[in-house]
């Protein structure tokens, strides 16, 4: 028989998800002999025996191969014939250049949830039970390769019996490298705010009876600590908020499973399977009216964020019959979630009144993923644990590029050859230890995706901190990239397709190159760059950020620069509510151009228009004023306000008509939900309109929509629909946030566009 053999190198994802046990079985299968490998450059494997048998057996890799595996590439060449007599699995080795792709931190499978629950297994009850198939990933490594001495289980020794599971190629905890029991791994311990450990045979059970009397506990999980709280204790709800210093933000809930969490909102079957997936995002989901929650976990909003668990702890707590949990970020307002149990005594003591710690190490802070379905797709609001570092695929080769993302909702990006890594969602960059997240994970990426960065991409905003400290790096390249222009092309790049288009970035904030606030952009952009075809129109922000914090602000504004000086005296409900005194102040501010700021932005639109009919006058968070706007529209169509555009270049979007058909409408007493459902109407048709304009001025049929206001189902909807009405065909994005989540992508191809083009 004409035996061969062969060298097989695989790249991807294939580290830490059962690669090599499942060569091994598939070799023997095969009857074939040889050896597997880990090497920092992925899984290398020497075949052989009969061609036939080797060219299936390479056949069936990617064809079979284990459900968290990627196999991004596969090659072969032949190989001396070395006569094994048997198959094996080799310890891993070390080797230049780096390719293995780590696996996401992934939820608990159902092998070792039967487990967990059977009273005969020796894991029955063990809050870190885990297998080659599921568990802690990217949270708990270190460096590559993935080996139990580069985690943070190397100060866990295993027991015998563990040990014997480890080492044997037939057993689902192969080379499992979290592998532990109650013997030998992690364990958990409850604690008072005081640090007083609180006697408790079982601490989770001990637990779940605190947060049924109405308690806060700190949880350590994955990728960080939850605050905990009944969801449906209004009164617990309304401690963690007021100690948390989050006043109306919607709270992150879990649920032991689906038919729990039918109970208080309806699920579709494409939910159903997001919230089921090994990723276990946040879901965004259509409240049931009425339904058990408190009302203080989402107020004024159409949805919950509900996930189901996916730690052992998680399932463990969840049994003592709740309905949900509140499980939201632990953290003071506007920090990073605290994932060191020193860290989060310090820093949640005033918040929690118990904690529920274990000592596994944390080593990097991976918040929950957040989804939602828009337009029949599910579309990522945070992308981060589940996800994380599974990259973005590229069309070509670009050079090493860190791409430092913007100062909100803030993640970085490193490139390598056709991969774009987008690190988990670090968060606003607005204080020192939010700053302390975004430097160790940078170090943590180039570290274990061995890139040393020879560009550095940055926005043009010049007091942002990943502004600054991109250009103080040394002996890099650098790239500054507009704000918007990056939006468009990072969603340019998730769906694989080169410029120029026509792109809507639509946001609340970004610097200009004319050094105006933009966010009510049409550019035709590609890669390389862009020129700006249309914006909304010009108006004055009163007091800078102030404005953003107090909507009311904006909405004299654009009043001001709708009717003039006597705004106030048109008769709106919103004057007899602001202070005269306060509102003169502002005009005055506005005509002598002090303090404030030129924006084009859309956010700031909707910021004016929901304070100008009286929904908002204040808000606790950012877009909260927008997002209530989008909450109260009813689901009807109401007609549309008058809209124009001035003929010069680039148009200018009047927003003078659309102010005064509000106003109007208001003081005629229509209802919100009506006026809210024609601005939104009105605004489609006004930008479809206006991209049809630009197609026949352009020749480009393709509309490229990115930026946060794209978060807003009603928008994004529309658009699609309308757009494709006028046979544009519409880009968006699923793989990556359209929010600034997303903009270091985009960064980072316009750097690699810059730096020469793709290779």
């Amino acid at each position: 028989m004409n035996d061969v053999a062969k060298k097989v190198s695989v790249n991807g994802v294939v580290q830490g998800v059962g690669f090599r046990p499942f060569v091994y079985q598939l070799a023997k299968q095969h009857r074939l002999n040889g050896r597997v490998a880990n090497t920092s450059a992925g899984v290398v494997i020497h075949i052989e025996g009969p061609k036939i048998k080797v060219d299936a057996f390479i056949k069936d890799l990617p064809q079979k191969c284990p459900p968290l595996a990627q196999i991004v590439e596969i090659s072969s060449t032949d190989q001396a014939y070395e006569h094994y007599t048997e198959f094996k699995i080799d310890v891993s080795q070390n080797r230049a250049g780096m390719e293995t792709l780590i696996s996401p931190d992934i939820s608990v499978c159902e092998d070792c949830l039967t487990e967990l629950f059977n009273p005969h297994d020796r894991r029955f009850r063990y809050p870190f039970i885990n297998c080659t198939n599921c568990g802690p990933r990217y949270t708990i490594i270190d460096d590559i390769p993935y080996d139990r001495p580069k985690t943070s289980m190397k100060r866990f020794h295993m027991c015998s019996a563990c040990r014997a599971e480890y080492d044997d190629p037939d057993d689902r905890r192969f080379h499992a490298q979290p592998n532990a029991c109650a013997a030998c791994g992690p364990r958990v311990d409850l604690f008072d705010h005081n640090r007083q450990p609180v006697d408790a045979q079982d601490p989770i059970k001990k637990t779940a009876l605190l947060l049924k009397q109405g308690y806060i506990a700190a949880i350590k999980g994955l990728g960080g600590f939850h605050l905990a709280a009944d969801a449906q204790n209004s009164a617990a709800a309304k401690t963690l908020r007021k100690r948390k210093v989050r006043e109306e933000k919607p709270l992150a809930i879990m649920a032991a499973n689906i038919e729990k969490i039918r109970k208080f909102a309806e699920i579709t079957p494409q939910e159903e399977i997001q919230l089921k997936s090994p990723q276990r995002p946040i879901v965004l989901l259509q409240k049931k009216e009425p339904n058990p929650i408190a009302d203080e976990v989402a107020p004024k909003n159409r949805y919950f964020g509900a996930m189901l668990p996916y730690t052992p702890l998680h399932y463990l707590l969840l049994e003592y019959d709740f309905t949900a949990l509140i499980m939201t970020s632990a953290n003071r307002s506007e920090e990073p979630i605290a994932i060191d149990n020193e860290d989060a005594f310090q820093r949640l003591s005033e918040i929690a009144d118990y904690f529920l710690v274990h000592n596994r190490d944390i080593y990097l802070r991976n918040d929950d993923s957040i989804v939602k379905r828009i337009a029949g797709q599910t579309r990522f609001i945070r992308r981060s644990r589940g996800y994380v570092p599974v990259p973005v695929f590229l069309k070509a080769k670009v050079p090493p590029i860190l791409a430092c993302g913007a100062e909100l909702k803030n993640t970085v990006c490193l490139t390598k050859k056709k991969q774009a890594f987008i690190s988990q969602h670090i968060g606003d960059l607005e204080n020192i230890p939010a700053y302390e997240c975004f430097t160790k994970t940078i170090a943590h990426m180039q570290r274990t995706l061995d890139v040393t960065p020879e560009i550095a991409a940055f926005d043009m905003h010049p007091n942002y901190l990943s502004t600054r400290y991109a250009e103080a790096l040394q002996d890099l390249e650098k790239v500054p990239v507009q704000h918007h222009h990056a939006h468009i092309v990072s969603c340019m790049t998730e769906n694989r397709i080169d410029g120029p288009v026509i792109g809507l970035s639509f946001d609340g904030t970004g610097y200009g190159t004319d050094g105006h606030v933009w966010g009510g952009e049409v550019l035709v952009a590609d890669a390389l760059g862009f020129r700006r075809a249309a914006h909304l129109a010009y108006a004055p922000m009163p007091g800078g950020d102030a404005a953003i914090r107090q909507p009311w602000r904006m909405a004299v504004s654009y009043l001001y620069e709708t009717f003039g000086n006597g705004c106030e005296d048109l008769g709106l409900p919103l004057f007899k509510k602001i202070d005269a005194a306060k509102v003169d102040t502002i005009k005055k501010m506005i005509r002598n151009r002090f303090n404030s700021p030129y924006t084009s932005s859309l956010g700031r639109l909707f910021d004016g228009v929901a304070a100008m009919i009286g929904l908002r006058d204040q808000v606790g968070f950012e877009g909260q004023a927008a997002m209530e706007l989008e909450m109260i529209a009813a689901d009807k169509p109401a007609g549309i306000y008058d809209y124009e555009w001035t003929s010069d270049d680039p148009h200018r979007v009047l927003f003078q008509p659309m102010i005064g058909g509000i106003v109007r409408d208001v003081l005629k007493r229509t209802p919100k939900a009506k006026i809210s459902s024609k601005f939104h109407g009105s605004l489609i048709r006004l930008f479809t309109d206006l991209c049809s304009v630009i197609s026949k001025e352009t020749g480009l049929k393709r509309v490229v929509l990115s930026g946060g206001a794209f978060q807003n189902s009603i928008l994004l909807s529309g658009l699609i629909q309308f757009l494709t009405q006028k046979n544009l065909q519409v880009l968006t994005h699923k793989l990556v946030p359209p929010n600034d989540g997303g903009i270091s992508l985009g960064q980072a191809m316009v750097a690699a566009a810059k730096a020469g083009g793709l290779q």
